[in-house]
């Protein structure tokens, strides 16, 4: 720690989810040492990243492409208890076995330029100026809610899917799902079984996607999400190219009328919403499962965006700043991505401090 009370490290981790752990692990793994070297800060109040808020009717054994984390594996986990408590008793166990000392509840409020070539990571417990930041803060903590005349004069109930309950809380209730991905079908095929009655609606019509998803046609998908983050422009989550898989349910719910899809509504009235034909449908509460968006303003002062209003990123790296990295976001979003970009900005990392030394004090 220097005279101005700002502790000196050499890398900043911001996160703790699947990406944050990752770079962690290999930080520790390359010859940085927690505490001394490199840092890890979470603003969750508990291990397990996002996953430890997800609703309890998300099961382990609904998940879909859950990889380990590198080094050790999640096994014999029991497929019908919730997700959020045997993803975070692994995470936990996961920080305790490679001693990565994770800081929470912190929350990092702006990353800034600092002096002697270092950034200032402002939190709060405090200032770091660090040499390099591994930025790993994903997606929930933003959820999108998009904008729709008369969205103020509904009378009913509207929530997201980060504060989506499971489906006990919709029983006899006329319920509106808006969103075609993964969790807005898993949404309606809970809801449907207890609700009045359920109305689906999406943007685009969903692309089910039939046959095995093999590496092939994963770096295909993949590629896609990274042109646009290469471009500058905001990433897409890779199910947005993917489609999403044609399971045993989604054929039964398919053959049931549940996942008969309208197209995106044109308002909302005080009892529902409305489409400019004419069609109408009563509503008692109107569930947003429209995705998220990255979290990544505390990184605002660094002036990183494009005029496409993404971060340009080659690998991981931003840039327009070679000491920040970003996993976790854009071609990385998925688990075994984290895993994987976890590991090259670390690598790129070591590579950026190994050919520029600390600075000699005056």
């Amino acid at each position: 720690m220097n005279d101005f009370g700002v502790r000196e490290v050499d890398v900043v981790v911001v996160g703790a989810g699947q990406a944050g752990l990752s770079a962690a692990y290999h930080l520790r793994r390359t010859g940085f040492e927690p505490e001394r070297d490199f840092v890890v800060l979470d603003h969750a109040p508990r291990p397990g990243g996002a996953w430890q808020f997800r609703w309890p009717s998300l099961t382990y054994g609904k998940v879909h492409g859950m990889h380990a984390l590198p080094g050790m594996e999640l096994t014999g986990a029991d497929p019908g208890r919730p997700s959020s408590e045997v993803i975070g008793e692994y995470f936990a166990s996961y920080e305790g076995v490679f001693g990565l000392r994770v800081h929470r509840p912190v929350d990092v409020r702006a990353v800034r330029e600092g002096g002697g070539g270092r950034l200032l990571v402002e939190s709060s417990e405090g200032t770091y100026a660090t040499r390099a930041l591994v930025n790993a803060t994903g997606t929930w903590d933003r959820p999108f809610l998009p904008r729709y005349p008369g969205q103020e004069t509904f009378r009913g109930r509207q929530l997201h899917t980060a504060a989506y309950p499971g489906p006990e809380a919709f029983a006899g209730q006329r319920v509106v799902v808006v969103g075609g991905g993964a969790s807005g079908t898993q949404h309606l095929m809970e809801i449907a079984e207890v609700a009045a009655a359920t109305t689906w609606v999406t943007r685009r019509e969903p692309v089910w996607r039939e046959g095995p998803f093999g590496e092939e046609q994963g770096r295909a998908a993949v590629a896609l999400v990274e042109e646009r983050v290469r471009q500058g422009l905001p990433p897409q989550s890779v199910v947005s190219v993917t489609g999403l898989p044609l399971t045993d349910a989604i054929r039964d719910a398919r053959e049931r009328g549940i996942l008969d899809r309208l197209p995106m509504f044109d308002r909302i009235t005080p009892t529902g919403v409305t489409w400019d034909d004419g069609r109408t449908v009563d509503a008692d509460v109107i569930l947003w499962a429209t995705g998220f968006r990255a979290a990544i303003d505390h990184l605002a002062p660094l002036k990183l965006r494009e005029p496409g209003g993404g971060i340009r990123v080659e690998g991981t790296r931003a840039v327009r700043d070679e000491r920040v990295h970003l996993v976790g976001y854009g071609p990385s979003a998925s688990t075994i991505g984290a895993n994987r970009a976890g590991r090259a900005a670390v690598a790129e990392i070591r590579r950026l401090l190994d050919r520029e030394p600390e600075p000699v004090p005056a």
